[in-house]
């Protein structure tokens, strides 16, 4: 029979599932939660608020036994879930069941079973004699672009707390990843000028400078598919471009003052970010000015609505090692959705990505974990537990 995961365990992750923590939603009523956990259990935290005050990350800290809260591990989780609506479910997704040794849920998989499973060790930890401090760190609006962990990554950096190593606990179905692309999130705005369509000249169409924006952005996907570079640890083993949404026009007889374009990119750590952004930048002003040219009202605005980089944490980092020693699955693989490890380690805190759950299963209906997912991630923070502490 496959492992089992503990009842309290369980108690634990369903708390969590019960806030329904959806990105566009307030996280505070699950954070308040997770803070009278970490009172319950004698451990002090930080509630890092949201500019409006209406979301907040969290972080805390369990002290090695001599007091020191320098150095340590991260285990670091997101809060925030994505949305059900239009999907079809069997079961209410805010009220877990158990069906064929599955888990049901929204976030059962991303993340909340990781989350629970550090929030039913809390006792433990605090009790043990450790070695070098824990750091707890959960945050919100990850699944609308990594928002939140950029001030709680910060808090950790002000603070001087200096981890050696960080562990991000989205579904990975507990294999050890130390490598994920970036995710690269754009808006792009063009404004022309309505007209009758039986007087063209008279206006600027929005959506035919639009079209030469997809075009291009089309044309560069193509040049990374054949071009490359290429990593074959990726299952797509190259930078990924792709416009995905596109809007504009009010009649077919007028001739259309907007047009949107959203686009992404999900690029290898080989490639320069901030180069090819400033490649896409640079033919979004080359469109305005022809717009501008045809009547000075017209243009263009290039707008970035989520940035997260990548994460290239080296084979031979100890944190690698560590987290295979703990339980997790050694592998080479790199995976091609983004995660808050990029952020850790852009700050200079080596990061892999470790976390129970199939992300085949994340943002789908009927999202479900196998309890022998959860099982094993008990196992894996026991370990840690116990490999940090005094013997």
């Amino acid at each position: 029979m496959p492992a089992q995961p503990a009842e309290a365990t369980i108690s634990e992750i369903t708390d969590l599932i019960t806030f329904d923590t959806t990105s566009r939603d307030s996280n505070l009523p699950l954070i308040e939660h997770v803070e009278a956990r970490l009172e319950a259990a004698g451990i002090s935290f930080q509630r890092i608020p949201n500019p409006e005050g209406t979301k907040a990350n969290l972080l805390a800290t369990i002290p090695a036994a001599d007091g020191t809260t320098t150095g340590g591990i991260v285990l670091s989780g997101h809060t925030d879930v994505v949305p059900v609506d239009g999907q079809d479910w069997s079961s209410d997704p805010f009220t877990p069941e158990v069906r064929d040794e599955k888990y049901f849920a929204r976030g059962s998989a991303d993340m909340k079973s990781f989350v629970g499973v550090i929030l039913s060790r809390l006792e433990a930890l605090k009790s043990a004699k450790l070695r070098e401090p824990i750091h707890l760190a959960f945050s919100y609006d990850e699944e609308i672009g990594c928002v939140g962990a950029i001030s709680l990554v910060e808090a950790i950096t002000e603070a001087e707390l200096a981890p050696r190593g960080c562990v991000v606990g989205e579904p990975s179905s507990m294999r050890v990843i130390r490598g994920h692309k970036s995710m690269n999130v754009f808006r792009v705005d063009f404004h022309g000028v309505a007209a009758h369509s039986s007087l063209t000249p008279e206006g600027v169409n929005a959506i035919a400078y639009a079209s030469e924006f997809v075009a291009f952005v089309h044309a560069v996907a193509a040049e990374f598919r054949t071009e490359g570079p290429f990593d074959e640890a990726y299952v797509v083993p190259f930078t990924s471009v792709t416009a995905n949404t596109f809007n504009g026009g009010i009649a077919v007889n007028t001739i259309p003052a907007e047009a949107t374009v959203q686009f992404e990119f999900r690029s290898l750590g080989s490639v320069d970010r901030e180069a090819l952004i400033d490649r896409f930048r640079a033919e979004a002003d080359r469109l305005g000015r022809a717009m501008a040219a045809e009547n000075e009202s017209a243009g263009v605005d290039f707008t970035i609505e989520a940035a997260a980089p990548g994460c290239e944490t080296p084979a031979d980092a100890d944190i690698v090692s560590l987290a295979a020693n703990w339980g997790g699955l050694a592998t080479d693989d790199k995976v091609t959705y983004g995660t808050e490890a990029g952020l850790f380690s852009e700050a200079g805190i080596p990061t892999v990505v470790c976390g129970p759950g199939d992300i085949a299963q994340a943002h789908a209906p009927d999202e479900f974990i196998e309890l022998e997912q959860i099982a094993a991630c008990e196992s894996f923070i026991d370990s840690l537990i116990t490999d940090l502490s005094e013997s």
